[in-house]
């Protein structure tokens, strides 16, 4: 073996990304002690991103004061990457749904402003490339709370200014972008965005991510109105048809939001890491690449970050192997194009045992140096 990828999902709860691959590749090199063994941190995009980016990149974490989904302010973080122009955005940090507690999660009510005021700060210290991971929203307001943090206006029929919060949308009747902030249109921005739901309609924002947010039948009714009114307002203003746009629904319409407003670029989660990592480049002449995340199964195959590594992989042709805690459904992972998957639990355990962080790491050492034997003696047996 003479070159080796590791590009391995954290185990949640238990292991950084970079913490697995240390792991991994002291493994690697007791059985293979002059194997080049090049660590690619990664996420797919949701939690994890900005610390993944940040370590990988050199980058600073920046915190903030904003307003949370219910506008009360806390302080939230974000992350300037290396190059000092690029900023990385987790809006669960400043808009998700784990920031208020289970009796005050209200749709009509909770806003995404507190995310724009994360861009403006960015923007205001020099940024101009903005990555955006939208998951986890606490949110249905079609991104209007990021928008009047950056400078837009809404109003009613009678052109009274509208306050925040899903509750509004079915009441805006003009968009106001004369005072929107000028760098906006200097600015890049690229959203990690994992679904395909449109902005409206019975697969969109409200029927299908609402409710587990807080909204009642009668809620979610009004909240897709709103978004339909919201989408003919940005078909008329801007001509874009925001509503057959695949993952204008994430986060509560904020994906549309992002293409209707900022030109917006929407890209699964695990390509935009991939590519600010320049996977492709780095992964040619190799060997082998190891991936892999906490658990696996059939829903690894459907844009998490290990379906990633898997097809930059197809494309040079190098074998993929993945470790995990525990899997199911293997032959569909092999079906799917991952080789070959192990498990790295020894023996039955109790849960807290096995995401013991001492615990699992000797495990992926000693599973890796198991798979790396396999390599070192298929010279040695006529198969």
């Amino acid at each position: 073996m003479q070159k080796i990828i590791l590009a391995i999902d954290s185990f949640k709860g238990c292991l950084t990304s970079f913490e697995v691959a240390e792991a991994c590749k002291s493994g690697i090199l007791r059985v293979f002690p002059t194997c080049n063994v090049v660590i690619i941190p990664i996420s797919d995009g949701g939690e994890g991103t900005l610390e993944t980016l940040i370590s990988a990149t050199g980058g600073t974490i920046v915190s903030t004061i904003v307003h949370n989904p219910v506008m009360e302010k806390i302080t939230a973080s974000y992350g300037i990457l290396g190059n000092r122009t690029s900023a990385v955005i987790e809006m669960a940090k400043a808009s998700g749904l784990t920031l208020i507690p289970n009796h005050r999660r209200n749709p009509l009510l909770t806003t995404t402003y507190g995310t724009g005021e994360l861009i403006k700060d960015a923007i205001m210290k020099g940024c101009r490339e903005i990555l955006v991971g939208i998951g986890g929203s606490a949110t249905n307001d079609a991104g209007i709370g990021m928008l009047q943090a950056l400078g837009y206006r809404f109003y009613d029929k009678d052109h009274n200014l509208l306050g925040t919060g899903g509750q509004i949308l079915e009441q805006v009747a003009f968009i106001d972008d004369s005072s929107k902030l000028p760098e906006l249109d200097q600015t890049k921005f690229i959203i990690a965005c994992d679904v395909n739901n449109p902005f409206a309609g019975e697969n969109g924002a409200a029927y299908v991510y609402a409710p587990q947010k807080g909204a009642t039948p009668e809620m979610v009714q009004q909240l897709d109105k709103g978004l339909k009114n919201i989408a003919n307002l940005i078909f008329e203003k801007y001509q874009i048809d925001v509503q057959n746009i695949p993952g204008a629904g994430a986060a509560g319409g904020l994906g549309g939001a992002f293409v209707a407003f900022l030109n917006a670029t929407l890209q699964s989660g695990i390509q935009v890491v991939l590519d600010k990592f320049e996977f492709e480049c780095q992964i040619k002449n190799a060997d082998l690449i190891i991936t892999g995340e906490g658990k696996m199964d059939a829903q690894t195959l459907m844009g998490k970050a290990p379906q990633g590594i898997l097809k930059a992989a197809q494309k040079e042709k190098i074998p993929v192997i993945a470790i995990t805690g525990g899997f199911e459904q293997a032959y569909t992972l092999n079906s799917g194009g991952i080789d070959a998957v192990f498990s790295i639990t020894p023996y039955p355990v109790s849960l807290d045992k096995a995401m013991d962080k001492e615990f699992a790491t000797s495990n992926i050492e000693q599973t890796t140096v198991q798979i790396m034997n396999i390599f070192h003696i298929k010279n040695k047996v006529k198969l």
